[in-house]
């Protein structure tokens, strides 16, 4: 199956000059979604954690989908503001902007091994921030996994310079 096929490219969004890969074809044909998650799975196997980080939002889906397969523990990063307890912030740049996130701080034992995910690999500053939040909750970074990583973007030379070893299941 080839799950770029249910990726399609969205000009313009959100802003002008983004190609915007769209996941929603993906996630509403169970065949696609339940592949990609076994496929992560299986690209999983080669770290060793106790949990995974979702990034908001989209991060979410494939972490926790992932989290029930490997029956591991699961924690979000998210957007500012939506937790409702004391939490660990990081500001970041995107390929269109800046954005923060937060992780609820009473969440990660110490030392915990936590596996990154997201949907896209763009620049990296989205899973360094989040490698960054794991951090500063005193846990350490097992690896960044994502479905799709945009090459031209170089995010995986940004992760392995912060030293996070990365893998994505789709490149283009």
């Amino acid at each position: 199956m080839n799950l770029l096929d249910y990726l399609p490219t969205v000009p313009d969004f959100p802003k002008p000059g983004i190609m915007f890969k769209d996941i929603s074809p993906l996630l509403a044909n169970h065949t696609a979604f339940a592949y990609a998650v076994e496929q992560l799975y299986e690209l999983s196997n080669i770290y060793e954690f106790d949990y995974l980080l979702g990034i908001e939002a989209r991060g979410f889906i494939f972490a926790s989908a992932l989290a029930q397969t490997a029956k591991k523990g699961l924690v979000l990063a998210r957007k500012p503001n939506k937790l409702p307890k004391k939490v660990y912030s990081e500001s970041y740049g995107l390929e269109y902007g800046k954005d923060a996130l937060q992780l609820q701080q009473d969440l990660l034992p110490k030392s915990a091994r936590v596996l990154v995910i997201d949907d896209v690999l763009a620049t990296g500053g989205t899973l360094i921030a989040a490698a960054n939040l794991v951090e500063q909750a005193g846990g350490c970074v097992a690896g960044a996994m994502v479905l799709l990583e945009i090459s031209s973007l170089m995010g995986s030379a940004k992760l392995a310079n912060a030293n996070i070893q990365s893998r994505s299941l789709l490149q283009i």
